[in-house]
């Protein structure tokens, strides 16, 4: 009989037809059953002893409860690249093997985070709504104005894969780049900042795309904000819990900041009407990372890692507890 895998997430069409093939899939969301009775039966029919992951995270946290659940669980496969759905210590202290997506999405997601500071500062988003409620011909010209990207200073909170990614594409359109990090980069000649409220205060852009600990969560604050000023952009493809939302909708109401430019929420998919009403900011539903190259990509990670562990094999994309601080 074929490996079973336990699967926690919404799978795209076709995205694991190939995992389908390998292994007997316990699908929560192809059953009927509410969670608590789906994990009570994939633990009484496990066989062999030795289950595998696959999570998407959402709404289901993966911790003590869910571990103390399936007691043969030993491998967790998350398919997104951040981990803070998952409680790795805890993983690590009941021998759970976890792994994530890699960096098989930061392409992607820079080339999004780019688009969505395009749209800002070029208002393509309203233009488009303000064409197709008919407005041009009645009111003329589009304003207010829009501005270019060359020489902007943008700060990127976050510089790992993804933000080194956004940093190579920003300096080719001729913008002035910077970071805040956990720790200086030494590999990288871009000017540091040791908190992000200077980076924010150097800043006429800000784009968030660092992972989402307790250090992280809400590091896009009132001060953060204030610092950036009147004229500052900002720009979110990391976790909506990585700004603090309900200050942004603030300081966009009251005009503190000029735009921004939003992929996540804290509360998806929820959206505060305060920000769908503005015209001034760019709303988008969590899809930076949904390509068919990085679908393709993600198969093939998620079947060499479900492989590997079965084989017996180190995994291959491997996070370790320290890798959620």
């Amino acid at each position: 009989m074929s490996p079973p895998v336990l699967v926690l997430c919404r799978l795209l069409p076709d995205t694991f037809t190939e995992v389908a093939d390998h292994f007997r899939l316990l699908d929560f969301y192809a059953s009927a059953l509410p969670i608590d009775a789906f994990l009570a039966a994939v633990a009484e029919h496990a066989d062999p002893p030795r289950v595998a992951l696959v999570f998407g995270g959402g709404p289901i946290r993966l911790g003590a409860e869910l571990l103390d659940a399936v007691p043969s669980l030993r491998c967790i496969i998350t398919v997104s690249a951040g981990i803070n759905h998952i409680d790795l210590p805890e993983c690590t202290r009941r021998g759970v093997q976890v792994a994530n997506a890699g960096d098989i999405y930061s392409a992607d997601v820079a080339d999004y985070a780019v688009g969505l500071l395009f749209d800002v500062l070029r208002h393509v988003s309203a233009g488009d709504r303000y064409v197709r409620r008919g407005l041009w011909p009645e009111r003329g010209d589009f304003l207010p104005l829009g501005s270019k990207i060359g020489g902007k200073r943008v700060g990127i909170i976050g510089l790992g894969n993804i933000g080194l990614a956004i940093a190579r594409r920003l300096e080719a359109f001729g913008c002035v780049v910077s970071y805040h990090n956990r720790r200086r980069r030494e590999d990288v000649a871009y000017a540091y900042f040791p908190t992000a409220t200077d980076l924010a205060a150097s800043s006429d852009v800000l784009v968030v795309a660092c992972t989402l600990t307790a250090e992280t969560r809400h590091i896009v604050d009132r001060g953060v904000l204030d610092a950036l000023g009147e004229r500052g952009v900002v720009v979110n493809v990391a976790r909506g819990a990585n700004v603090d939302e309900a200050e942004l909708v603030r300081a966009l109401a009251e005009g503190r900041i000029a735009g921004a430019g939003l992929e996540v929420f804290e509360d998806e998919p929820n959206v505060p009407p305060e920000l769908r009403a503005m015209d001034n900011v760019v709303l988008t539903p969590h899809q930076a990372i949904f390509t068919p190259e990085s679908m393709a990509d993600l198969r093939s990670v998620v079947v060499a890692n479900l492989d590997a562990f079965f084989a017996g094999e180190p995994l291959l994309t491997r996070v370790a507890a320290s890798d959620g601080k």
